[in-house]
């Protein structure tokens, strides 16, 4: 069977499951198994030994079961970095990247500037400015065992000097400041809409990383204590949720509140810095 042909094969499994985007998860998976690059797959005489196409229909299985992709390959690019993912946290996602980029926006002209990363889960946040500010010192805070051993195996495959620390905690619970960035990616699904979310959500990443009400209204709150004077908070929120956190910051008394939309045109990323 040639990579084309598995693909085709795979993309159409894939398909009567109702799996979305199924002909880019079917390249995914069998360039996976073949050890190629998906655009690799399209040059490739290879044909797939048995051994593969054994090793392809066990990994089909669990994406026809709505397991997350990024969990099956077991591990997703974000930003310039590939990390390691598992059921231990949240899958990496573009919006996530909008919430980079309003990190480096704010961070520009600082020289060694300090960053928190509140509910950092697999270190994505935390590792992606650490790589793309080089004088960056974070220390990155989770409540999670669990998430906190994977962002352990994700900063030991960074190249950031010893410049990021892992902290156990609740939200910023025992940390002090002053910090010149406060940045978190917090639990915004509300527990009703739990039901409703994909399967790729609800059946496989974790609840607590998910589900959460007003958690970053928490997190403004105590970001005040840590952040120095003029040093800027930037969060995630849900969809339809943006015009809320908006006018919530602005209560808690952050200036300049600003509200960014993602790849998708959905308001996700709010900002406001303190006095």
């Amino acid at each position: 069977m040639s990579p084309l042909v598995a693909v085709h094969d795979v993309e159409r499994e894939l398909r009567e499951a109702g799996v979305p985007s199924p002909r880019v998860d079917s390249e995914h998976l069998v360039a996976h198994v073949l050890g190629l690059t998906r655009s690799g797959l399209y040059s490739s005489d290879r044909l797939l030994s048995e051994g593969d196409r054994t090793r392809l229909g066990e990994l089909v299985t669990r994406r026809r079961a709505r397991e997350p992709l990024a969990y099956i390959l077991g591990e997703w690019g974000f930003r310039r970095l590939m990390l390691n993912v598992d059921a231990r946290a949240l899958v990496p996602r573009p919006e996530t990247e909008v919430v980079v980029e309003r990190c480096l926006a704010r961070l520009e002209g600082l020289s060694e500037p300090r960053i928190l990363d509140v509910g950092t889960g697999s270190g994505a946040i935390a590792l992606a400015l650490a790589d793309e500010v080089p004088a960056a010192r974070v220390v990155a805070v989770d409540l999670s065992e669990d998430a906190l051993a994977l962002a352990l195996e994700n900063l030991a495959r960074a190249d950031v000097d010893g410049r990021v620390e892992l902290r156990r905690g609740d939200l910023l619970a025992g940390v002090a400041g002053p910090f010149d960035l406060v940045v978190s990616n917090p639990p915004y699904v509300p527990a009703a809409e739990y039901g409703s979310l994909q399967p790729e959500i609800r059946l496989y990443e974790p609840y607590g990383a998910v589900v959460g009400d007003r958690v970053w209204e928490q997190v403004a709150r105590e970001a005040r204590r840590a952040l120095a004077p003029g040093a800027w908070l930037v969060l995630e929120c849900g969809d339809g949720q943006a015009a809320e956190v908006s006018a919530g910051l602005t209560a808690l008394g952050y200036e300049d509140v600003l509200v960014t939309p993602d790849l998708a045109g959905r308001d996700r990323v709010v900002e406001g810095h303190r006095p």
